[in-house]
């Protein structure tokens, strides 16, 4: 029964083993693109959704008028999400400046008021390139020129593009920091290797008519998240081949991590309850995977208080689990200017193993409050 116990374990930690080894090559397989040549003759749209964002919507929308690229070209789409504060009178406070203001009018209650207010967004918009962001980023001033620039050089019809968080206030938000860096790097080294499957909404863009060919939000629209990764999922059907991850510097978008423990799961169990609705089911199945590769991390380390054997079984699998991790993320913090994140990991590896089998177990079970409403 041991030997068994611990051919599967070896074997669970060999195929996390060889994903994240697969991720380190799509991530290596990702060339700084050149954007030289490229016109800047596209018409852009920006769009944001916002519910209660009247804390921080004011920088956002500061930081995207002070953008570079020509003013004639760029179309800024900000739709009020019955915010439940004065959200909407700051967005209108910028109409002097190109800034649209759209106010949801819902007329049933819905499970994705997100999805609603980006297709009634893209509905209005007369760019030919969408580009969504969310109501509390930052951005530098040649954010959507370097985009655009990539789109126009390299003809991809979607573009998932760099988040990061900043300007932590503790070892709490510097661990999410790090452990967002390896989220980024997944989705980014999936599109590496060709195969597009994750994403992040915060940064991301994709051609106007390629949205509605692939029907939207059709079909997807029952979940409250979603609007990026599953949508992406939809596009790849149709252009496998024409996903593009934009690694450059200068397209890197900026947030802020969660900043107790009840708001960054609710988010992270937000993330989850789309997994099961991935189109491509090899991806779920290895999911689940690397899911029981954690859960066996943890049923060794309890096993290992009544012996010995199984508690030397874990180390192995979390010495190995720990270098590879920190082979992954090392590149990819580097490229954030933020490499020594990576000397936290000592102390996020272990946390992330109970997290992740926690998350992985509620984001598809309970239902979980979002802006103030409770979703599934």
């Amino acid at each position: 029964m041991i030997a068994l116990h611990s051919i599967i374990s070896l074997l669970l930690t060999g195929l996390y083993l060889l994903v994240v080894g697969y991720l380190i090559k799509g991530w290596s397989a990702l060339k700084r693109p050149n954007i030289k040549g490229a016109t800047l003759s596209t018409k852009v749209t920006i769009l944001i959704a916002a519910r209660d964002e009247a804390e921080r919507i004011r920088y956002t929308i500061e930081d995207i008028i002070a953008q570079d690229y020509p003013k004639h070209l760029t179309e800024v789409i900000i739709v009020d999400d019955h915010s439940t504060d004065n959200t909407a009178d700051i967005i209108r406070s910028y109409a002097a400046n190109g800034i649209q203001l759209m106010q949801l009018q819902a007329d049933k209650p819905l499970n994705s008021y997100k999805k609603k207010a980006i297709a009634e967004a893209i509905d209005r918009s007369t760019g030919d390139l969408m580009v969504a962001t969310d109501a509390d980023c930052r951005m530098g001033p040649e954010w959507l020129s370097s985009i655009v620039g990539y789109y126009e050089t390299h003809n991809p019809v979607m573009i998932s593009s760099p988040v990061t968080y900043f300007e932590e206030r503790s070892l709490f938000e510097r661990l999410q920091t790090l452990e967002f860096s390896y989220l980024i790097g997944i989705g980014a080294a999936f599109i590496g290797n060709g195969r597009a499957s994750t994403c992040n909404g915060a940064n991301l863009a994709y051609r106007k008519d390629v949205f509605y060919e692939v029907g939207g939000f059709r079909g997807i629209d029952d979940l409250a998240s979603g609007d990026d990764e599953l949508l992406l999922q939809k596009v790849a059907v149709q252009y496998p081949n024409r996903i593009g991850f934009f690694k450059n510097p200068q397209a890197i978008v900026y947030t802020h991590a969660k900043h107790t423990l009840q708001e960054f799961l609710q988010q992270r169990r937000r993330w989850a309850s789309k997994s099961t609705r991935y189109k491509d089911k090899k991806i779920v199945a290895l999911a689940v995977c690397i899911w029981l590769f954690n859960l066996s991390l943890i049923v060794n380390a309890l096993l290992g208080f009544y012996n010995i054997y199984f508690f030397k079984l874990f180390l192995i699998q979390f010495l190995l689990k720990y270098l590879f991790e920190a082979a992954f993320l090392l590149p990819i913090t580097t490229f954030f200017k933020r490499a020594n994140l990576v000397a936290l990991l000592i102390i996020l590896a272990p946390i992330h193993i109970v997290y992740f089998v926690y998350v992985g177990l509620i984001g598809n079970t309970r239902k979980y409050s979002w802006k103030g409403r409770i979703v599934r």
